[in-house]
């Protein structure tokens, strides 16, 4: 069926007929990597190219600006794709008007956190929502099928591909869920402080509680009240680890670390680098490297 699907879109584009690419083949631009990843996946087998916009080592989005190439490729794809849930409203002017697919319809979202505190840590920016989602491998399934629909219904020819290759896709994050339940079914610890507010999705899918969740920015570290905080917080409950986030400052929780002998480990939003997939299993080994 695949082989007769991709047969149909290249006869096709040689016969410059409309269906699942045009002449010279569609663009299609995703923001992040996660949904970079779900849709050039999807798309394998199938003349459409697929461009990822932001291709830096970020981890959070709200005060970030595309640069002019990446302003070109958005306005030259066919159709952009994006996370959604709020995550891409830095680009707002940009996605104004164009073709789009939300990852994120039909998805339950948490409350997001305000960066800013009673122990004096404030940060002035805030989310409605958590857009964290693709953290949880089971919520990037919907991502997934989500992008699959919104492919089907603007290039329909190329549909049977599409959901072949989501078939597989799903497998795979159905794999990685199972991997992080049954590597962490046993820790000694499940309790977590972490150095950024995007793991809350990660957490709920493999059963663990976030104490504290601390938004360290350049300019605006934690303040000695709430190191104090903090410290008494991985006292109280024994902590035996506090997680950075890859990319930020590890300066508090080096702090955190010598007052109370928890060691310090990084994890990855897993929003850029090169493969979704591995930064997800490097994140559930290092929990179990840190609590088990």
């Amino acid at each position: 069926m695949k082989k007769i699907a991709m047969i149909l879109c290249l006869a096709l584009v040689l016969a410059g007929l409309p269906g699942c690419a045009s002449d010279p083949p569609a663009q299609i631009a995703a923001t992040t990597l996660p949904v970079y990843e779900f849709t050039r996946e999807l798309c394998a087998g199938t003349p459409l190219t697929v461009t990822r916009l932001v291709t830096e080592q970020v981890s959070c989005l709200h005060d970030y600006s595309l640069n002019v190439r990446q302003v070109k490729a958005a306005e030259a794809a066919e159709i952009l794709v994006i996370s959604g849930a709020g995550l891409e409203d830095f680009m707002e002017d940009l996605l104004e008007g164009k073709p789009l697919i939300d990852a994120s319809q039909g998805i339950d979202l948490l409350c997001g956190e305000e960066h800013g505190d009673e122990h004096g840590h404030d940060h002035g920016h805030s989310h409605e929502s958590d857009p964290h989602i693709w953290l949880s491998p089971l919520l990037a399934e919907q991502m997934a099928r989500n992008i699959c629909t919104g492919l089907s219904a603007r290039y329909p020819d190329c549909s049977p591909i599409f959901e072949e290759n989501l078939t597989a896709l799903l497998g795979r994050l159905d794999a990685l869920q199972q991997y992080g339940e049954q590597t962490l079914s046993d820790l000694s610890c499940r309790e977590l402080i972490t150095f950024h507010d995007g793991f809350a999705y990660f957490a709920d899918a493999f059963n663990l509680t976030i104490l504290e969740a601390v938004e360290e920015e350049s300019g605006s570290e934690a303040s000695a009240g709430e190191l104090i905080h903090l410290i008494g917080l991985a006292r109280e409950h024994n902590l035996p680890a506090i997680f950075t986030e890859r990319n930020s400052s590890a300066s508090a929780a080096s702090v955190i670390s010598r007052e109370t002998g928890a060691r310090v480990f990084e994890l990855d939003m897993a929003m850029a680098g090169d493969s979704y997939f591995d930064a997800m299993y490097r994140n559930i080994d290092v929990i179990k490297e840190a609590l088990g």
